[in-house]
């Protein structure tokens, strides 16, 4: 809707497409005013040389029919155009709001001169056959004809005064709106990114640790709506943030809000909206929607990224970033919307709606406004729940296709004048750095070959050799499975990394003979469990320890495919952090409460901490993963599972905190319902003056 003509070529000058709006010196801040007001009032009419067949039926557009070779050598054109620089520059006569639009200008003969080598052809290639200075000798007496946007310029002509003033004021307030714009942009953009970081350097001030402890019951830990968090809210209305996520949601939404309705100036009359304030007014939101929606757009491709440069400058986990993500995303919706609607009644309003709904750039804009539509509706949780496979490729191809939209909408319209794309650049920036990274991970790996064995009861175990990865606790991996379903190799999911070796014990010396008085890699020893019944765990003897281990439960996606074999197709991308686990291994006491499958990501945190208790309840159809994990268990000197049986969560950390522990760190592993009933459990010990320190894993993102 701005303007743009031969002129908005310009933008495409070298240095122009590296800034944003308001801070380009020279191509898109009108400067100086004084010579553009000219610039903008001798372009109208046509010239001899003006080439119909090239009309822009554009009103908001000046003349696109008016090729630069044919400015360049048009001699009453450039006439008329220095007559006007050496009468109108620096401007004089002003009232007191007029004199404000030209403070910036500055006028010099140098400033003269650059602005008609490279401005009055419309590009800066193509250079005037007359300097300034020639042209302006060349006009021998003051013209007397007022130039008119219906004329042919076959004459020297002046600039009506009160079209000028016009043209200065139009000039100005849409300048000062971009520039405005773009700072709004940029406090939207930098407070998303930059909170989390300035949170996270509070943590390291000398009365911030106490104060943080307090801090959590009330702040980090409780859902802003009981004991809904990982649960989703009835009827899959979506997942309820914690406090702490509610207050950065509550600042993003209101920083959003605001600075889409301040620091409007409106000039009337204006050139492009006549002397209705309601018309300026509505272009002046519909572009900043726009933009605003444009600078917000790299914090939800950030937020959703494995890959994101704040999981590593940040304590922050992936799944709060991820429930960001959507609100954020909510909010570039919404501004996506709001822009779209706005366009269309003003443009509506303005009778050159029906000129426009044919052009590229207006179709390309509504094809991102009904990807980013159908993307809010379609990541809902109840689709997300539907079928995550089918959401998450939809997702993905609504997302190229509302960046395709966006990118062509801004291009095709503007070129690469007022740095929209440079909004853009960002946004494909990061997609492309996450990208990037899952690959070289993958690549890192290398091409792997599991063993899957069968569980029993919808519950595999998968073992991937020769991955050498740390024991650390709380790490996850994406893994692959392309053989098993060849239509779409692509699908990945999400599992707690188990190094293999915590699953068994291994024999230092030499090979063991079977009973055929042959070598063998492996002997069965006895172990007695806490309950001092006898189990038979694998002795491992070898050369390597190398290998991770997955537990999994078949789902509807690409898992139910998973069937016993002892050669399958693997890529893992990982290993990645849930959350730093420092500071909860810090702690006096590490009470590790899991639910069913969810004892894959434990034993690494029992391996991690001397002083650490298991409570560990599972379905008595899920009995078989007691069996699959039972090295580790009896190697756990306190623990308490309960087959068939809840666990009574309030209780248990009650009688943790009776015991006398100091502080005591509580790790949840497993379902929505006993996650959230962990952290509800944790935040009234909190509250109680208990020290705490929590870490959820759910089953799902």
């Amino acid at each position: 809707m701005k303007f743009f003509s031969v002129f908005s070529l310009a933008g495409l000058l070298p240095g122009s497409a590296l800034a944003l709006s308001g801070y380009n010196d020279k191509y898109t801040n009108y400067d100086p005013l004084c010579a553009n007001a000219c610039l903008r009032i001798f372009t109208a009419p046509l010239l001899a040389c003006s080439d119909m067949d090239n009309m822009d039926m554009d009103m908001m557009a000046l003349s696109m029919f008016t090729m630069p070779d044919c400015y360049a050598k048009d001699e009453y054109y450039m006439m008329s155009m220095a007559y006007c620089l050496s009468t109108k520059c620096p401007a004089k006569n002003l009232t007191s709001a007029q004199t404000g639009w030209f403070a910036n200008d500055r006028v010099t003969h140098a400033k003269l001169t650059w602005f008609w080598e490279n401005r009055i052809t419309g590009d800066h290639n193509v250079i005037p056959k007359w300097t300034y200075s020639e042209a302006l000798a060349r006009v021998t007496e003051p013209p007397t004809h007022v130039v008119s946007s219906l004329d042919t310029l076959n004459y020297t002509g002046i600039a009506n005064d009160t079209v000028w003033i016009a043209q200065a004021g139009t000039l100005w307030s849409v300048y000062r709106e971009g520039t405005v714009e773009t700072n709004c942009g940029l406090a939207i953009l930098i407070t998303g990114f930059g909170l989390p970081i300035l949170l996270k350097l509070f943590t390291y001030l000398p009365f911030a640790t106490s104060l943080i402890e307090r801090l959590r019951p009330y702040l980090v830990y409780p859902s802003i709506i009981g004991r809904y968090h990982v649960r989703p809210l009835p009827y899959l209305l979506g997942n309820a943030p914690t406090v702490g996520q509610g207050i950065y949601i509550a600042v993003m939404t209101i920083i959003s809000t605001i600075l889409t309705g301040v620091g409007f100036r409106l000039v009337v009359p204006h050139t492009w909206f006549g002397p209705s304030p309601y018309l300026e007014g509505l272009a002046y939101v519909m572009w900043r929607t726009g933009t605003l929606g444009f600078a917000i757009l790299p914090l939800v491709f950030l937020f959703s990224s494995r890959n994101n440069i704040l999981l590593w400058l940040t304590n922050w986990s992936h799944s709060t970033f991820l429930l960001l993500h959507r609100w954020v995303a909510r909010i570039f919706g919404v501004y996506v919307i709001v822009h779209s609607i706005l366009a269309l009644v003003l443009y509506v309003k303005q009778n050159i709606f029906a000129s426009n709904e044919k052009m590229a750039w207006w179709i390309w804009g509504v094809v991102a406004t009904l990807t980013t539509s159908l993307m809010l509706v379609v990541s809902t949780l109840y689709f997300r729940r539907k079928s995550y496979e089918l959401f998450l490729i939809t997702h993905i191809l609504l997302a190229i296709f509302t960046l395709v939209g966006c990118w062509y909408h801004v291009f095709i319209r503007f070129g690469l004048i007022f740095g929209y794309q440079q909004w853009l650049y960002i946004s494909f920036a990061i997609w492309a750095f996450d990208r990037t990274m899952r690959v070289l991970r993958i690549l890192k790996a290398g091409v792997r070959r599991s063993k899957i064995t069968d569980l029993g009861n919808g519950f595999i175990r998968v073992d991937v050799q020769g991955i050498r990865w740390d024991a650390t606790p709380g790490k996850h991996a994406y893994v692959y499975f392309p053989t098993l379903n060849p239509l779409r190799p692509w699908e990945n999911h999400p599992f707690s990394v188990l190094p293999t070796s915590l699953l068994q014990s291994y024999h230092h010396g030499l090979n063991a003979r079977n009973s055929d008085g042959e070598s063998s890699n492996q002997i069965d020893i006895e172990k007695k469990g806490a309950s001092g019944t006898a189990k038979r765990v694998m002795v491992v003897e070898g050369d390597s320890t190398a290998g991770i281990t997955l537990l999994i439960r078949k789902s509807t996606g690409t898992t139910k495919f998973l069937a016993e074999h002892d050669n399958v197709l693997t890529f893992l991308d990982g290993p990645y952090s849930n959350n730093p686990a420092v500071s909860i291994l810090k702690c006096d006491r590490l009470v590790v409460i899991g639910g069913g499958i969810g004892i894959s990501g434990i034993p690494s945190w029992l391996n991690a901490h001397p002083n650490a208790k298991l409570y560990w309840s599972v379905k008595k159809s899920a009995e078989c993963l007691v069996d699959a994990v039972g090295y580790v268990l009896n190697g756990v000197a306190e623990k308490e599972v309960r087959v068939g049986q809840r666990l009574d969560i309030r209780g248990l950390i009650d009688q943790e905190i009776e015991y006398g522990w100091k502080k005591i760190g509580v790790v949840a592993y497993g379902p929505d319902g006993l996650c959230d009933d962990v952290r509800a459990a944790v935040v009234a010990a909190g509250r109680k003056g208990q020290l705490i320190e929590l870490e959820v894993d759910a089953y799902s993102w």
